[in-house]
């Protein structure tokens, strides 16, 4: 038997869990996406879909199941105005579907961040809009492209997917088999 003040303290713990597990669960970048302007189906010129393979720009450094993983050859890598650690092509079954960048430093995400918004529309500063804490998230949506920046202020670590609208789904399945 409950008395009324463990009800209190129940009621209170099971909201708490509730908000907890919905705050965790609901997905972050939709609340902040921006309308994309100028979307580029595709990343520089090579639009989702295009058949990639090994060539003498781009060299594959990993195969898991129907996802491919390519890098640039050349160095340094550069996106707009800013030399980037890293970039890496994704393909699904040989076609084209995502760019992943990483990047270090606060200098390097400020120029990005603003080249991404001369590229593809200013960020909505609106209270309510931007995520606050020290991970910051950017999210530019359009029909055929979706840009997302991740930028975390205490490693000062970021990272930009650029991804194929049409191949999102299969790249969050991962491995798993085909549907017959």
């Amino acid at each position: 038997m409950m008395l009324r003040g463990q009800t209190v303290l129940h009621s209170r713990r099971c909201l708490l869990v509730f908000t907890l597990g919905a705050v965790l669960l609901f997905p972050i970048t939709p609340a902040l996406a921006v309308p994309m302007e100028n979307d580029p189906n595709g990343f520089e010129g090579i639009p989702w879909g295009a058949a990639f393979t090994e060539s003498d720009q781009f060299v594959k450094v990993e195969e898991a199941g129907r996802i491919q993983t390519y890098e640039l050859t050349s160095t340094p890598r550069k996106l707009g105005p800013a030399t980037v650690e890293s970039m890496k092509f994704s393909t699904v079954e040989g076609k084209f579907a995502r760019v992943m960048v990483r990047y270090t430093g606060k200098d390097t995400h400020d120029r990005l961040l603003t080249f991404l918004q001369q590229q593809f529309g200013p960020i909505d500063h609106t209270p309510g809009q931007m995520a606050g804490g020290a991970v910051k998230f950017f999210n530019w949506q359009g029909p055929d492209s979706a840009i997302i920046l991740r930028y975390d202020l205490r490693t000062s670590q970021g990272v930009i997917f650029f991804e194929s609208e049409a191949f999102r789904v299969k790249l969050n399945e991962g491995n798993l088999p085909p549907v017959p």
